[in-house]
């Protein structure tokens, strides 16, 4: 089975999706993760986010692996080539220029490969901004989160809080407006809910409440004997 989670930055995708994993047992795969990988290597290098070319050789070099942390695939840590790079892609320079790198065309045919390459076999819980759209056409399950862009902002306050940031809430919020804006209106593969897809307005609902809501839907679904 294939269950297809998408939505908008802070919307409660990995969370939801981490959570509809583990009570299944089923893989996830955080596609986000694969392209915060190739920002944070795109930045290393100082290569220019908007410069497609470059940003792909980047790609073609990466090494990227993910590798699974709890020895049943249900969550998974980022490697580039050795180099552990699972909390440093969550970074707010990451963050910042992940949308620019995901744009290029190039870049998101070869992931949508290596996408689906990894969900061919396995089922999975897969989770980004496409999957219902692009990645996984024929998953079972289609959800598409959203909440406010105002509680999707304090959503990452706390979470850069957490890890020690400094937040200002006024550039984060305008950051988290800008990602919306290049994510929904870029040539490929644009954020959009799948016509087949369940809309959650996760806004005031918990993270108990939208994984109820999801796995009713993934039992509603699954072929009964």
């Amino acid at each position: 089975m294939k269950i297809a989670i998408d939505g908008p930055a802070g919307a409660g995708k990995s969370t939801i999706a981490k959570k509809i994993a583990q009570a299944l047992q089923y893989i996830y795969i955080d596609t986000g993760a694969m392209y915060r990988a190739l920002t944070y290597k795109v930045l290393e290098l100082n290569v220019n986010p908007e410069n497609e070319q470059q940003v792909f050789s980047v790609f073609k070099t990466l090494q990227l692996a993910l590798v699974p942390a709890d020895g049943k695939g249900l969550t998974f840590r980022v490697l580039i080539g050795c180099e552990d790079v699972t909390y440093a892609i969550r970074q707010p320079d990451v963050s910042h220029n992940v949308s620019a790198v995901a744009k290029h065309s190039s870049v998101r045919e070869a992931m949508v490969k290596l996408q689906q390459e990894l969900a061919r076999s396995h089922s999975v819980v897969m989770d980004g901004r496409d999957i219902g759209s692009t990645v996984l056409p024929q998953a079972e399950v289609k959800i598409f989160l959203h909440a406010t862009v105002e509680e999707r902002a304090k959503r990452r306050a706390l979470e850069l809080e957490r890890q020690g940031h400094e937040v200002e809430f006024s550039q984060l919020l305008a950051d988290i407006e800008r990602r919306d804006f290049l994510d929904s209106t870029r040539a490929i593969s644009p954020l959009q809910k799948a016509d087949d897809a369940f809309e959650i307005d996760t806004t005031n609902l918990t993270i108990n409440e939208v994984v109820d809501i999801v796995l009713t839907l993934v039992s509603r679904s699954q072929p009964h004997v």
